[in-house]
């Protein structure tokens, strides 16, 4: 797997009440490849990692939200330190919705909106934190 660049557009996650529906939407449409994640699993989340027709390491995932939030597609971010971007964001007039630190469960992430209330993602993949 190669290590995306800070900056980058590195993941995406399609986020739905209904995953089977969307595995087989994307899987159908693109050619992708969707599978469980046996970590989320083992953390009691629905989330399946897509990969793409042209093969190699997972670039998103579905995830099963359930009835509690509603559907949405993110786009997410290589950063070095996950921190310092929610700083800048607020500094910046946006709003940090969401942040984890780096845990056995996954990497550091955060869920972010620009000034304009727009959702995106950010993450310090493991290679590079």
């Amino acid at each position: 797997m190669t290590t995306p660049a800070y900056g980058s557009v590195a993941w995406f996650e399609i986020a739905t009440d209904d995953p089977d529906r969307a595995r087989r939407f994307y899987g159908e449409l693109f050619g992708w490849q969707i599978t469980g994640d046996e970590q989320a699993d083992e953390a009691g989340m629905d989330y399946r990692l897509i990969t793409t027709g042209h093969g190699g390491a997972p670039v998103g995932g579905i995830l099963g939200v359930g009835s509690t939030n509603s559907g949405h597609a993110v786009f997410s971010i290589a950063v070095r330190d996950v921190a310092a971007v929610c700083a800048s964001v607020e500094r910046l007039g946006g709003t940090v919705v969401l942040q984890h630190a780096a845990s056995g469960d996954g990497p550091a992430n955060a869920y972010l909106r620009d000034p304009a209330g727009n959702l995106f993602g950010v993450f310090s993949p493991p290679t590079l934190a």
